[in-house]
């Protein structure tokens, strides 16, 4: 049995960084959804939801981008 039957999937260092970008921009971007659900009008969730969402994908961010 090989590694991509159970579930191991092996990713190049240089999407590594790429990944890494994605996920920061994501957490950016929620950033932004807070601050506009701050001001009042909410997009599908909370602003507290949001940052808890822009520090999950900053986390992951971070450690993509130590792997690399």
């Amino acid at each position: 049995m090989n590694k991509a039957s159970r579930g191991v999937i092996k990713v190049a260092k240089k999407d590594l960084k790429l990944i890494s970008q994605v996920l920061i921009g994501g957490a950016i971007i929620s950033i932004i959804f807070a601050g506009i659900g701050y001001l009042g009008t909410d997009i599908w969730l909370a602003s507290t939801q949001w940052l808890l969402v822009a520090a999950i994908l900053a986390l992951f961010g971070v450690y993509t981008k130590l792997e690399s």
